[in-house]
């Protein structure tokens, strides 16, 4: 019997669908109206309001979709419910238009929910400005090396200490390839010593000076304390990278928003009790990218950080990293640190000096999720295996690349 070469056609996107189309030799009008019922999204809403759960439930029927709500929906017996849309990327686009002039605060769903299809599509290239030197986002991962400036670092506490060391080893990751360096005064491990703002800016101060100085490498300053980003700043430091989202020290978001630079808002929180792990995180992160833009920063100004190994236990992070993509609905860079946390140790019963091969395979699976930073110790080594995986993941199926 004749199977005439049956196969499945692996799409992740629009452009992918397009190119797929385009190979068979369909009409250009016929490509632009097909490529959407190609992909299939299931996008969840939270707690939606009875009524609001009713127009979308029919509007989606009506599109040909479907949504998913509590069983109790259907006889008006629950005040609210979560909703999952079901549907192709052409049915949810006709959802948002039709709902965009609908009452009960739909018009907000539309809207958002155009903007996150949006973001599920492969990133454009683009120019991040951090005070005259610029970043090109979206062509490939880039890399932000970690310098620390700490005795009780978790994995490299004292080894960059003194100010010779930690310049030597600034210019040694700029050598192997490095994008960003990210100067980081306080340990964050469990149970690390908390040090005063007067102490973290005495040890970062010096190094950061003469950094500016001898190289043009975009530095990164990893603090969540108000005072010492604005001294940083103040310095000429390129960008802050607050483990806090900006959500511990309530003059942050001033500080970043008066020198207009990128910021890095990472998700944290104390002990590990979530109503919705991912639902919780994205929550989180809006608010800081709320905080943000109510001080001017917009889009690739605000990168978002999931914050493997804060706030989670080994199982949480582990389902996090399943889902780094899903962090991209919020339609800003995102960057990933996993370099030798608890979490490769955990999984394979590794000490901090043994864990580079764990965190290169966290670093790859970041690089198909489609980050834009990926944050670490090796940095030759990281860059190498990001280089390789961008080879294949920024070269659309079908041949040509992501960016061009």
């Amino acid at each position: 019997m004749q199977m005439y070469g049956m196969r499945w056609v692996s799409l992740d996107n629009l452009e992918e669908a397009k190119i797929a189309l385009a190979q068979i030799g369909s009409d250009p009008g016929g490509i632009a109206h097909m490529a959407g019922k190609a992909l299939g999204r299931a996008i969840k809403l939270e707690q939606v309001p009875l009524w609001v759960a009713h127009i979308l439930k029919q509007e989606m029927l009506s599109v040909g979709g479907d949504a998913a709500v509590h069983r109790n929906v259907i006889i008006n017996k629950v005040e609210a419910t979560d909703v999952m849309l079901l549907g192709t990327v052409r049915q949810l686009g006709q959802l948002s238009s039709k709902i965009l002039a609908q009452p009960f605060g739909l018009k907000k769903v539309g809207h958002d929910l155009k903007q996150l299809l949006a973001a599920l599509e492969p990133s454009k290239t683009r120019i991040l400005k951090c005070r005259g030197t610029e970043l090109k986002l979206g062509e490939r991962t880039l890399i932000m090396g970690i310098l620390n400036l700490t005795p009780d670092s978790f994995s490299d506490g004292g080894k960059y200490y003194s100010i010779e060391n930690a310049i030597a080893q600034a210019k040694r990751m700029i050598e192997e390839g490095v994008d960003i360096i990210d100067i980081g005064a306080e340990s964050t491990r469990p149970q690390h010593e908390v040090v005063s703002a007067e102490e973290e800016w005495r040890r970062i101060e010096p190094v950061l000076k003469t950094l500016l100085e001898q190289v043009a490498t975009p530095v990164s300053i990893d603090t969540y304390k108000a005072s010492v980003a604005n001294r940083a700043l103040d310095a000429g430091a390129h960008m802050i990278n607050d483990i806090w989202g900006m959500q511990r020290d309530p003059d942050m978001a001033r500080v970043v928003g008066e020198y207009q630079v990128p910021v890095i808002v990472m998700h944290n929180q104390e002990g590990t009790n979530y109503h919705h792990l991912m639902g919780d995180m994205l929550a989180f992160l809006r608010k800081s990218i709320e905080l943000a833009e109510e001080h001017g920063l917009s889009g690739d100004q605000i990168i978002v950080d999931p914050g493997i190994g804060f706030g989670k236990t080994t199982e949480q992070n582990l389902e996090v990293m399943a889902r780094l993509a899903e962090f991209r609905t919020l339609g800003h860079p995102v960057l990933l640190g996993t370099s030798r946390k608890s979490m490769i140790g955990k999984t394979l019963n590794l000490s901090v000096d043994e864990r580079l091969e764990g965190t290169l395979a966290t670093s790859i699976l970041g690089v198909v999720a489609g980050v834009d930073i990926i944050r670490v110790h090796d940095v030759q080594a990281n860059c190498r295996a990001v280089q390789m995986a961008d080879a294949i993941v920024r070269m659309q199926r079908g041949g040509h690349y992501v960016g061009a």
